[in-house]
């Protein structure tokens, strides 16, 4: 099966791949290397989901607002692959960050919703390394931010 037959049978519509708003890519290839910026987690209507996980949203909210940013990474990706997710060869790893309270320590479980969303789209090519990293504030006042590497084809 192919990952955008997958992508039909998880009834999973990608958003928009965003085009960055400061001086810096959202995707680079180096060789066979597929670097994709950190994205933010933005809702299916395109509004921001802010807050803090432990004070403003629960881990579950966490959870979907990082399973929102790994929809954007397939996006990215499959726009720097020229519309074509056969590129893929290997999830290499994903890096989260959860805007939390400082006595929140269930960011591996908000990462989750990335990793588990990443896994369920490309199978075991989509295993990878991980860190789930608490700070105290991300850009726009989002709950969550994910960046990935891809290995290609």
């Amino acid at each position: 099966m192919s990952y955008e037959e997958k992508l039909k049978e998880l009834n999973i519509k990608l958003p928009e791949a965003k085009a960055p708003v400061g001086n810096y890519v959202a995707t680079k290839i180096i060789g066979k290397m597929l670097f994709v910026s950190g994205q933010i987690s933005i809702d299916e209507n395109g509004q921001l989901i802010k807050g803090k996980i432990g004070k403003d949203l629960d881990t579950e909210a966490g959870y979907n607002a990082a399973k929102r940013c790994a929809l954007s990474i397939v996006s990215q990706v499959k726009k720097a692959c020229d519309n074509d997710l056969s590129k893929v060869k290997s999830c290499i790893k994903l890096t989260g960050f959860v805007n939390s309270t400082d006595n929140f320590t269930e960011q591996p479980k908000v990462i989750n919703g990335a990793s588990d969303l990443i896994a369920s789209i490309f199978g075991d090519v989509g295993m990878h390394t991980r860190a789930a990293v608490s700070t105290n504030s991300l850009p726009l006042g989002v709950s969550v931010e994910v960046d990935a590497i891809f290995e290609l084809n």
